[in-house]
Formats: C-alpha cells, structure tokens, sequence
C-alpha cells in the first residue's frame, strides 16, 4: 500500500525502473509481470497495488527471488514510497486458464 501522495510516484519507480530492471536479467522461465492498482476509498489515504509475475516453474522463481523465494523481493527505493506491504510472497500454480489469447 502507498499513500495517496505516494501512489504515483510508486507506480512509476514500478514501470521505469523495477520492472525494466527485473527484465533485463533474462531470468529462464521468466514470462511477465501484471500491475494491479486499487484508488484509495474516500475515508482512506492509501492505494493498493498487486504485483503478479509469471514464471514456468518453481526453479525460475528461485532465480528471481532466491532459494528463500517466500520473502517478498521489495528494493528499498520501493519500501520507501509504501506505507506498508507483505514481506512474504504468495506462489500458485495456474490449474486452467480460459483468458482469450
């Protein structure tokens, strides 16, 4: 969660630095990153963002996050602008997936 002061500001450290830098290693099995964001309710000051990578197996996730893969990857110029967020990851595996191509 950033603060509504922050949200911009994080969304583009996200976009220009973040997810240009996690690209440029070329992780094998790497396929792609989605942001989600949420605006703030009008009682509250902070926006939600999701962050779903995709990758071809458990192997490629440990070559992005390392052999503790459930500790959340959050560079500090990201924990600067958030309010809060996990410090551990979620992994699921995609069981049926009905998105048109």
């Amino acid at each position: 969660m950033a603060t509504t002061t922050n949200a911009d500001a994080y969304e583009r450290l996200l976009r220009e630095e973040i997810f240009a830098g996690i690209e440029a290693r070329a992780i094998a099995g790497y396929r792609g990153i989605q942001m989600l964001r949420r605006e703030a309710d009008e009682e509250d000051d902070e926006v939600e963002f999701v962050t779903l990578m995709w990758f071809d197996s458990i192997t490629a996730v440990k070559a992005f996050a390392g052999e503790d893969h459930t500790q959340a990857v959050v560079p500090p110029s990201a924990r600067a602008l958030l309010a809060r967020f996990d410090t551990h990851s979620a992994h699921l595996e995609v069981r049926e997936d009905r998105r048109t191509p």
